[in-house]
């Protein structure tokens, strides 16, 4: 293990220890004002710390050989609550278009064929948890840069969101990214899975793979992607289902 990716491990533990993970343990704690204030003020600092120290450097890759024999499929496990989804679900997404949309010059409606034929990345990563575990699956898509090139952003965009057809406790879960994050190398819109098809419980027909951050942010069944000058006025504001929800730091990084 290189000593930057070392030095990220333990920052990141630091700040996960202070912030995410006792927020996922007690939700009561994570609805009171001045605690939640407290953590967000951590997320802060860590967001800093991590985007001085990372820059641009790619998250730890690992061999076919590392790779988990059991990958927990964890959060929904369908996107049948969303019927347009549903539909394509049982013609095995053969007419499914991702809408790239929003602050964008050229408004997408791409197939998963024609992800497909975009330039491919394949990466094995490790997925961290913030309920604890891991595990080491190998992801292939095309990098979103790809797509946002295509779409061409406005000068006005300063972060993309990811709007899911699963919902969560009954809230259609969503999730964001800044630019910089959206055009990391390592960032892909995975339609593959362990060299196969992405299956159901992990996300068909697409999923977002940003291998720098935690799970939550890798956002399952992936339907439009907006790009959008504030994340202010969606949802509960804080540009993510758990982040609305339960105060996790919006910046998850690892």
């Amino acid at each position: 293990m290189n000593d930057t990716f070392s030095r990220r491990r333990l920052l990141s533990a630091g700040a996960l220890g202070a912030g995410s993970l006792l927020l996922a343990g007690c939700d009561k704690l994570s609805k009171a004002g001045p605690f939640r204030d407290a953590m967000e003020g951590v997320g802060s600092l860590h967001f800093g710390a991590q985007r001085a120290l990372m820059g641009d450097a790619l998250a730890r890759e690992f061999s076919e050989a590392d790779m988990s024999p059991n990958f927990r499929a964890n959060g929904s496990r369908t996107g049948a609550a969303n019927a347009d989804w549903a539909s394509h679900a049982a013609n095995n997404f053969a007419q499914w278009k991702l809408k790239v949309d929003g602050l964008v010059l050229r408004p997408l409606e791409l197939s998963l064929d024609a992800l497909k034929a975009l330039p491919q990345r394949t990466q094995i990563t490790r997925h961290d948890c913030v309920e604890g575990w891991s595990a080491i699956g190998k992801w292939q898509g095309p990098q979103l840069s790809a797509v946002l090139g295509m779409a061409g952003l406005l000068p006005s965009a300063r972060f993309l969101v990811f709007h899911c057809a699963d919902l969560y406790e009954g809230k259609p879960y969503y999730e964001s990214l800044d630019l910089i994050e959206a055009h990391h190398a390592q960032t892909i819109l995975a339609w593959q899975m362990n060299g196969q098809h992405l299956p159901v419980d992990h996300g068909a027909p697409i999923r977002l793979r940003s291998e720098r951050q935690l799970g939550y942010k890798q956002a399952k069944y992936v339907m439009r992607i907006e790009a959008r000058s504030t994340l202010a006025g969606l949802y509960g504001g804080k540009g993510g289902f758990w982040e609305d929800s339960r105060g996790y730091q919006w910046w998850a990084g690892i």
